[in-house]
C-alpha cells in the first residue's frame, strides 16, 4: 500500500530498519514503512523482509514423504549435476595430463588406503576409458533425477558419497591389503542409487520393473569386461540398500534418518578399519 498524504508539517515516514530512507510505501501485511531494499514482492502489493520472514516459519515448505522439502528450484537435481560436472571436469584433466598423476594420487589402492583414507572418496571422481565414464555419467543422471528430489540434497549427497566408501571397503575386503592395483570410478557409487531406488519404490508402493534391465545391463559388465571391479558394485548396492531402508524409517524424522545414516558409515568405516588391522 502507498503512504496517504498527511498533511504539510507532519514527519515523513520512514523505514523503521533503515530510519535514514523515507518510505511511502508501506508493507500489505503490517503497515510498516519500507524502503525499496526491504521490500519484497507478494500476491498483492509488498510485504516487508520480516513479515515473509514470519510467513515463511507460520507456513513452511510441505516435503516430500520422504522429508525433501518441495518447490526448491523447481525441484532440479543440483546435487547430481554437480556430481556429474565434478566426474567429467576431473576426467577431463586427466585426459589432458601427459602422465598418470592424477590416478596415483588419487586412485584407490588397498595397499595404501590405510595411509591416504581420503582415496576411498576421491576415487569414485576418476574414471578411465571414455565408455567407463559415459555409463557411469547417464546412469548418475537418470537415479539422480529421480532420487535427489524425492530425498532431497542433503540425503541424496550422504546415499551418494557412503555408497562409494561402501564399494571401496568391499574392494578392500575381497582383496589382499597388500594389493597395489588402483581401482577408479563412480560405479560404487551408482549402484548405490540402484539399491536405494529398489528399497524406496517398494517402501513408496511404486514399481521398480523399468530399472531392473538398466541394473542388470550394469551388473553383467563385469563378465564382458573382467578389469571392472565387481566387489565395489556389490558392496555399493549393499550400502544403498542399507541408508535407503533408514531413510525409509526415518521419514517423519530427520534424527532417525541421519542417526541411521551415520550408523550405517561407522559400521563401514569400523570394516575397513578392521581388515587392516587383521590384515
Amino acid at each position: 500500500m502507498t503512504e496517504p498524504y498527511a498533511g504539510p508539517g507532519a514527519p515523513a515516514p520512514v523505514c523503521p530498519r533503515h530510519p535514514d530512507r523515507i518510505s511511502y510505501v508501506r508493507c500489505q501485511r503490517c503497515g510498516t514503512p519500507t524502503c525499496p531494499e526491504c521490500q519484497r514482492a507478494a500476491a498483492v502489493g509488498v510485504q516487508c523482509v520480516s513479515c515473509v520472514a514470519q510467513s515463511a516459519r507460520e507456513h513452511p515448505r510441505t516435503k516430500t514423504v520422504l522429508g525433501a522439502r518441495t518447490g526448491d528450484r523447481g525441484g532440479r537435481p543440483i546435487v547430481t549435476l554437480i556430481l556429474i560436472a565434478a566426474c567429467v571436469g576431473i576426467w577431463l584433466l586427466e585426459q589432458a595430463s601427459r602422465s598418470d598423476e592424477i590416478f596415483y594420487r588419487f586412485a584407490l589402492s588397498p595397499a595404501i588406503g590405510e595411509e591416504e583414507p581420503w582415496r576411498f572418496v576421491t576415487s569414485a571422481f576418476l574414471h578411465g576409458p571414455p565408455m567407463h565414464i559415459l555409463f557411469n555419467m547417464f546412469a548418475l543422471w537418470m537415479l539422480g533425477s529421480y532420487l535427489e528430489p524425492l530425498l532431497g540434497k542433503v540425503r541424496f549427497l550422504i546415499l551418494y558419497l557412503v555408497s562409494a566408501i561402501g564399494g571401496g571397503v568391499a574392494y578392500i575386503l575381497l582383496n589382499p591389503v597388500t594389493a597395489t592395483g588402483g581401482v577408479v570410478g563412480a560405479s560404487g557409487a551408482v549402484f548405490g542409487l540402484f539399491g536405494a531406488l529398489i528399497v524406496l519404490n517398494r517402501a513408496l508402493g511404486r514399481s521398480t520393473q523399468g530399472i531392473m534391465l538398466n541394473l542388470a545391463i550394469n551388473a553383467a559388465l563385469p563378465l564382458l569386461y573382467p578389469n571392472i571391479a565387481w566387489q565395489a558394485h556389490v558392496g555399493g548396492f549393499l550400502t544403498g540398500l542399507l541408508l535407503a531402508f533408514v531413510f525409509a524409517r526415518g521419514r517423519r524424522n530427520a534424527a532417525v534418518a541421519y542417526g541411521g545414516a551415520a550408523a550405517v558409515t561407522g559400521a563401514i568405516v569400523a570394516a575397513g578399519v578392521a581388515r587392516y588391522l587383521t590384515g
